[in-house]
């Protein structure tokens, strides 16, 4: 038997196969209402194994209208009814936190949420999912996985103090791209990784899916064996001979604290290039950095001292206990003295969903993991990724400062650097003919193709009152002039960011006939395929066409025409093409 990466033996089958399997746990939180829509749709009344669920409320924790406060309710009438064990109600913790007091080695692990791969700092496969999906295990308690290639990461040496997990991520995502390892599982390999915390495997593991990864994995290793109290550990890794699509060496020694700058997560510069930056407001928390070594690192620079005049530092602990924790340890008592604002363990401020909406023309740094424009809740503001440290240090300084007296003039070498700035389209004439012309467009994100802060408002199963919405972020004319049978065209990681099935949905619900692109997000890859939106990658046509070519596309051979050129792509296996014909995954499901 050949070799084999990680998860080629947690999937037992080999690259590019297409598998189908019954996950470990299937998490859900806020869109759970929305997926008891698309469940009963398909036909379902009680889950196929509740004992599979995870539902967490947290991404508007508290309710901030009573429109949300009710689908919270009905989530609770959910649980009850179904008999769902494994249920988390508002302000006990954000999902991925959660996830940690559930996830074992060897389990496969899905969540209707992209930064459900989080939970890879336990030795498991976890991969984020969009909602439909999410209804379909529920209905059938299985899914289906494409075997992704592997990256291998090896992490050698140490961290220099001031430089935090945070970094390690950054300075992957700048040296690979946001798309730099789509549709791929990541492993972490190297003598550096023992010198990791789960804590700081958790931030690596998050960020995975800013990098458009399917996965990211750490070994079951003697710090994993510590975290659940054994000697030793009962998981899943690589042969020693894997092979492997891609592997970077990087020693830790290097690193030194980068940042993101506005408005994407791979506009990575060195602190020191930015450093000096008015700001107005910073933020600690989230799925990323909300955990009790976080609030340490952070409640130590603030201890004793005042944060700058005029700025607002918001702290969200990860769950309530470690919130309780921060509270015995007097981490909560100091940083309330610097003048923070500690809220409920809540998803809100990084998705512009609660409290904490940045006002115009604010300056924000975050400990996020997105800063797509308008990801805080206003288009109108800025935002910049940074360690706990540097947010912290920033917030008592009111500018970019760098927690670390030395290594003033540390600069980010790598030349892969993205346009930081998607603009609004002002062409009235993106559409010829029956084709949408975003050829010239990388990282069109599901932020502008429909506002995070809209998510729970309009329900991602109801196409109707997704429409006027859809692109309206970025190209206005769009959601008036879709028509039945168009053809969308476009750049570079495609649908990058959220597991929000919302543009998806609304493509479909449009009669959209396929979307070409240079490359795409996987989550949004496979929620296309489950709204029955065909979804061809083909960077060669994309490059050669110009406006008022002709396009035909034929699903069953696999070919594209672009006028009187014949490009082919690689035909889908027989079940996908099935839910492609069916029109989705609710009616492919509903006949099975």
């Amino acid at each position: 038997m050949s070799s084999k990466t990680f998860v080629e033996k947690i999937l037992n089958a080999k690259k590019s196969d297409i598998v189908f399997k019954k996950p470990d746990i299937v998490l859900t939180h806020d869109n759970t209402a929305s997926i008891k829509k698309t469940f009963e749709k398909m036909g379902g009344n009680k889950v196929a194994n509740p004992n599979q669920m995870l539902i967490v409320l947290d991404h508007n924790a508290p309710p901030t209208n009573a429109k949300l406060a009710t689908q919270y309710q009905e989530i609770r009438n959910i649980v009850d009814y179904q008999g769902i064990e494994n249920f988390y109600d508002a302000g006990k913790g954000i999902c991925h936190q959660i996830m940690s007091y559930h996830a074992k080695p060897k389990m496969v692990i899905v969540g209707s949420d992209s930064h459900t791969c989080t939970a890879g700092a336990f030795n498991t496969m976890a991969a984020g999912i969009d909602r439909t999906e999410a209804a379909g295990i529920w209905k059938r308690g299985e899914t289906w996985f494409r075997v992704p290639e592997s990256i291998k990461i090896s992490l050698n040496g140490k961290l220099n103090e001031g430089v935090y997990a945070k970094d390690i991520s950054l300075w992957i995502i700048g040296m690979i791209g946001s798309a730099g390892a789509n549709y791929m599982s990541i492993e972490y390999h190297g003598s550096g990784v023992k010198n990791l915390g789960i804590s700081e495997r958790m931030t690596l593991a998050n960020l995975a899916s800013e990098m458009g990864a399917k996965n990211a994995v750490f070994p079951p290793d003697e710090v994993l064996a510590k975290f659940y109290n054994k000697e030793n550990i009962d998981g899943i890794w690589a042969d020693n001979d894997a092979e492997y699509a891609k592997e970077i060496e990087i020693n830790l020694s290097d690193i030194f604290p980068l940042v993101a700058a506005p408005h994407h997560v791979d506009n990575v510069l060195s602190l020191s290039e930015v450093k000096g930056k008015k700001l107005n407001q910073g933020f600690i928390g989230t799925c990323t950095n909300g955990r009790i070594e976080d609030l340490r690192i952070a409640a130590k620079i603030l201890k004793g001292k005042k944060i700058s005049k005029g700025f607002q530092l918001l702290v969200t602990p990860a769950s309530e206990k470690i919130y309780l924790q921060a509270i015995e340890e007097g981490l909560v008592g100091d940083m309330i003295k610097s003048g923070a604002t500690i809220l409920s363990s809540s998803c809100g401020p990084c998705l512009g969903t609660g409290q904490g909406i940045p006002a115009d023309g604010f300056r924000v740094i975050s400990t996020s993991n997105r800063n797509f424009l308008g990801r805080m809740g206003n288009k109108k503001a800025e935002i910049y990724l940074a360690s706990p440290a540097n947010v912290a240090y920033s917030a008592l300084k009111g500018e970019i400062a760098d927690y670390r007296k030395t290594n003033d003039n540390d600069k980010f070498e790598f030349a892969k650097k993205q346009s930081s700035t998607i603009e609004i389209s002002k062409d009235d004439n993106r559409k010829s003919n029956n084709i949408w012309n975003y050829a010239d467009v990388d990282n069109l994100n599901t932020d502008l193709m429909f506002a995070g802060n809209l998510t729970y408002n309009v329900l991602s199963s109801d196409g109707a009152s997704i429409m006027p919405y859809l692109f309206i972020d970025f190209d206005p004319n769009f959601s008036e002039n879709v028509k039945n049978n168009d053809i969308i065209i476009a750049g570079d990681n495609f649908g990058c960011g959220s597991s929000r099935e919302h543009p998806s949905v609304g493509l479909a619900h449009a009669g959209v006939k396929a979307v070409i692109v240079k490359s795409v997000n996987r989550i949004f890859y496979r929620s296309a395929i489950n709204q029955g939106l065909p979804l061809i990658v083909l960077p060669e046509l994309v490059d050669k066409y110009t406006k008022g070519d002709k396009v035909e596309i034929d699903l069953q051979k696999g070919t594209v025409t672009l006028n009187n050129k014949l490009f082919k792509f690689g035909k889908l296996p027989e079940k996908l093409m099935q839910i492609l014909e069916y029109k989705g995954l609710v009616n492919w499901i509903k006949n099975q």
